[in-house]
């Protein structure tokens, strides 16, 4: 959506930070922006397939961005500090990243640090608020809801009080994720890279996160939006096993219009029973795992279970008496 994001990638791929990185294009297509920026770059010489850049980066296209396929690609040109997968900006990152996270557990080398988004600080509520059918999710507001990373770009093209429009607005979709702000997309690399959002590394960090997260109110109807709660106490794994299913899976939550509750992206922090270290939740769309993280509880410390969902048509109230509801029905386990 012209929001910077080729710019960004071909400042990665050309700029001496003495990192290897590679960045694959979901789909180069003919007459791709970066392609020809980088195709200039390389004193004119045209690559099909590859193009090997002096800082010892990496730029290549694949039809087929199955882990398999990015695996095979490292194994032709050696080992890489990181792997930055672009999609179109019309894809939905979720699926993707769901992807690369079920295969991590199958003992790949390759494993999701995280999901970025650049976002267009002049057009970027134009986007935000446009107009979908019925039961269409806006494809900007959904990248925004799964990004653990938002880099809004082109910041000296607007005033101040456009800029905390555009903030406001990306904080209510997502209030857990970070947001960046930059011209040209220049950014430290160091805040890009090495987000560990999906491994255990990120329940402390994570847990210190929730305390300062807050439900926020929606810009629009239905639209994208943060809503947080916290329970005291320990809770059953197998109970909230079966909650989770019946938010993610079987979508059985309903706010008070009837509409279906929408959760893309869950986090979570826990107190499982007979378990002393705190136990961190992950959701993206219908994928979700509960790991333990390193830390354990205090022994003076309030145990407290924190939960953040991020989607449409969500209602805090309604999602917490669900909750503390599902957490005491012994029923369900046998």
């Amino acid at each position: 959506m012209c929001a910077g994001k080729t710019t960004l990638l071909n400042y990665i791929l050309t700029e001496q930070h003495n990192k290897r990185i590679a960045v694959i294009l979901n789909e180069f297509g003919e007459g791709s922006a970066l392609e020809k920026s980088l195709a200039v770059s390389q004193a004119g010489e045209l690559y099909e397939e590859w193009l090997e850049l002096r800082n010892g980066c990496l730029c290549c296209s694949v039809k087929d961005n199955g882990l398999k396929a990015i695996e095979n690609l490292m194994e032709k040109k050696g080992k890489f500090d990181y792997i930055l997968l672009e999609t179109t900006g019309l894809a939905d990152p979720g699926a993707v990243a769901s992807m690369f996270w079920v295969d991590a557990e199958l003992g790949s080398d390759v494993y999701l640090d995280g999901i970025v988004t650049v976002i267009d600080a002049k057009y970027g509520m134009q986007h935000l608020t446009e107009e979908k059918p019925e039961g269409l999710i806006n494809e900007a507001a959904r990248q925004i809801a799964l990004a653990d990373l938002a880099i809004i770009n082109k910041t000296d093209l607007v005033n101040e009080s456009e800029m905390v429009e555009l903030r406001g607005m990306v904080r209510s979709i997502n209030g857990l994720g970070k947001i960046l702000e930059t011209q040209k997309s220049r950014v430290d690399l160091s805040q890009v890279l090495d987000l560990h959002s999906f491994d255990t590394k990120d329940g402390i960090r994570l847990a210190e996160k929730l305390q300062l997260v807050k439900t926020s109110q929606p810009h629009l109807d239905k639209s994208m939006l943060t809503i947080t709660f916290e329970v005291p106490g320990s809770v059953s794994e197998d109970l909230l096993n079966i909650f989770i299913q019946n938010l993610l899976w079987e979508k059985t939550f309903k706010n008070k219009t009837g509409l279906a509750m929408i959760v893309i992206r869950l986090k979570g922090i826990f107190s499982i029973q007979h378990k002393q270290k705190k136990v961190m939740l992950q959701g993206v769309h219908e994928l979700y795992e509960l790991d333990e993280t390193s830390e354990c509880w205090a022994d003076h410390e309030p145990r407290i279970n924190r939960l953040v969902f991020i989607g449409r048509n969500l209602d805090g109230d309604i999602l917490k008496k669900e909750f503390i509801s599902a957490m005491s029905n012994k029923d369900c386990v046998e």
